[in-house]
C-alpha cells in the first residue's frame, strides 16, 4: 500500500500529468452532475418507481450504462450509447463496404473522415431515441395515480427529442476533450463513471442485508472472497495475450540497413472486449421489453416467461449467442489477411510460415483456438450475477458487462498513467519488483 500512495504522489510532482488528471477528473464531474438535470415535463419520481419493476429487461440494462439517467429521464438520459452504437455501426460498414474500408486503409485522413461520419450518425440515432423515448414515456400508465407525462402532445415530443439530442452531443463532446487534454479514452471513461456511480447504492443494499439477517458476516465473507477471486481472473483473462514471433529481414536503402530485428503480435485472448456480452444481453432481453408493452398477447408473455434470467433455455442461449457474437466481432476487427500483407510488404515473417496466403492461414487458426476460451470466460462472467444473486442471496448484481467494462477501462487508464510516470523516471502503479518510488 506505501508503493501505491506514493505512486500516487507521483501523479502530482509532475505538472503536465496532474494537469490531465485534474481536468479529467473536473469533466466526470460535469457529466455526473447533467445526469441530474430533469427534462422538462416529466414527472422523476413517478418514472423512478416504474422503472424499479424493469430491471431485468433491456431498459434495465440500458440504464445501467447512463448510471441511472434513463430511469430518471434526465438531459443525459441517452448517455453515450448513440456514440457507441454509431461507432460499432461504421466498423461493420468498414468490413462490408468498400467505400469504408477504404476511409480505414487510408491513415489519418481516413480516420478523421470516419470520426466525422460517426458524428453524423450519433445525431441521427439520438434524434431518433430520443423520439421513441418521448413516445415511450407518454405512454407509460400512471404509477400510483401519477400520471409520468402530464402534459402529452407534439410540444413535449419536441422538447424531449432537442433536449436529449443536444445532451448526446454534449456528452460526445466531452469524451473527445478527455481524450485529446485528459487521461485515458474519454468515451470509455464515461461509461465507467455512469457503472460505478450505482455502486455506493449497492454497498447500501449490502449494509441493509446484513443488518436486517438476510444476510449473514459469514456469507458476506465468503462472498467478497468470491469477487476478489472473479476480479483477478477477469484481469488476467483481460492482459492475457498469445504472442507471434515475427523476424523482418534486413533491407539496405541507400545507405542505411533497416530490420533485422525480432518483434511480436500480440494476439489477445478476448480479443472482441464486452462487445458479445453487450450484444447477446440486448437479444435475450428483447422478448422481455417487447413483453412489457405487450401484456395481453399469451404467446410473448409464454417467451418472456421461458427466458428469464436463471431458466436453463436462457442460460443456453445466453452462453451461445456470446460465444457466436465474440467470434463474429473478432472477425471483424481483425482481418488476418490485411496483417499478413502488411507484414510481407515490409520484410516481415513468421519463422517457419510463408509470407502471404501461409501466415494468414497460420494466424486465423491461431486466432480461433484462442478465441473459444475467451467468449467461454465471457459468457461465464455475463451468468454469474444470476448464480450469485439466486445461489448465494447477493443483494446486488456483481459481474457481467459491468464488471468488465469496469475492469478494462480501468486497466487501461492505469497502464496511461504508468506511461507518463515511467516516461519521467518515476516507478507507476504496475512495476514489478521493488519500486524506488523517487526520480532518477
Amino acid at each position: 500500500m506505501p508503493n501505491v500512495f506514493q505512486s500516487l504522489k507521483s501523479i502530482f510532482k509532475i505538472p503536465e500529468l496532474k494537469r490531465r488528471v485534474l481536468f479529467t477528473l473536473m469533466i466526470l464531474i460535469v457529466y455526473r452532475v447533467g445526469g441530474h438535470v430533469p427534462t422538462a415535463g416529466v414527472n422523476g419520481s413517478a418514472l423512478s418507481i416504474y422503472f424499479k419493476s424493469q430491471q431485468g429487461s433491456f431498459l434495465g440494462l440500458y440504464d445501467m450504462f447512463v448510471g441511472g439517467a434513463f430511469s430518471n429521464a434526465t438531459i443525459f438520459a441517452l448517455g453515450i450509447m448513440p456514440y457507441i452504437s454509431a461507432s460499432i455501426i461504421l466498423q461493420l460498414f468498414s468490413a462490408v463496404i468498400p467505400y469504408f474500408e477504404k476511409l480505414s486503409k487510408m491513415g489519418e485522413e481516413g480516420r478523421k473522415k470516419i470520426t466525422q461520419y460517426t458524428r453524423y450518425g450519433t445525431v441521427m440515432l439520438a434524434l431518433v431515441q430520443s423520439f421513441a423515448m418521448s413516445t415511450y414515456l407518454q405512454h407509460l400508465p400512471a404509477v400510483e395515480g401519477l400520471p409520468i407525462v402530464p402534459s402529452p402532445g407534439l410540444g413535449f415530443t419536441l422538447l424531449t427529442m432537442l433536449t436529449m439530442t443536444a445532451g448526446t452531443v454534449f456528452i460526445m463532446w466531452l469524451g473527445e476533450q478527455i481524450t485529446d487534454r485528459g487521461i485515458g479514452n474519454g468515451i470509455s471513461l464515461i461509461i465507467f463513471i455512469g457503472i460505478v456511480a450505482r455502486y455506493p447504492h449497492d454497498w447500501l443494499n449490502t449494509f441493509r442485508a446484513v443488518r436486517s439477517g438476510t444476510l449473514n458476516v459469514f456469507g458476506l465473507i465468503f462472498l467478497g472472497a468470491i469477487m476478489v477471486g472473479i476480479i483477478a481472473g477477469v484481469v488476467i483473462m483481460t492482459q492475457s495475450q498469445r504472442r507471434i514471433p515475427v523476424q523482418y529481414a534486413k533491407r539496405v536503402v541507400g545507405r542505411k540497413v533497416y530490420g533485422g530485428q525480432s518483434t511480436h503480435i500480440p494476439l489477445k485472448l478476448n480479443t472482441a472486449g464486452v462487445i458479445p456480452v453487450i450484444f447477446a444481453q440486448a437479444l435475450i432481453m428483447f422478448p422481455a421489453t417487447l413483453a412489457g408493452f405487450m401484456t395481453g398477447n399469451t404467446f410473448m408473455q409464454d417467451i418472456a416467461a421461458a427466458l428469464q434470467p436463471g431458466q436453463w433455455i436462457h442460460t443456453t442461449l445466453y452462453v451461445l449467442i456470446i460465444v457466436f457474437f465474440a467470434y463474429f466481432y473478432t472477425a471483424i476487427v481483425f482481418n488476418p489477411v490485411d496483417l499478413a500483407d502488411n507484414m510481407k510488404k515490409y520484410g516481415g515473417f513468421i519463422p517457419g510460415k510463408r509470407p502471404g496466403k501461409k501466415t494468414a492461414e497460420y494466424i486465423d487458426s491461431v486466432l480461433t483456438r484462442i478465441t473459444l476460451p475467451g467468449a467461454i470466460f465471457l459468457a461465464f462472467i455475463a451468468v454469474l450475477p444470476y448464480f450469485l444473486m439466486q445461489k448465494l442471496h447477493a443483494p446486488f448484481m456483481f459481474g457481467g458487462t459491468g464488471l468488465l467494462i469496469v475492469v478494462g477501462v480501468g486497466l487501461d487508464t492505469l497502464s496511461q498513467v504508468e506511461s507518463h510516470l515511467l516516461m519521467r523516471h518515476y516507478d507507476g502503479f504496475m512495476k514489478k519488483g521493488k519500486l524506488r518510488g523517487r526520480r532518477r
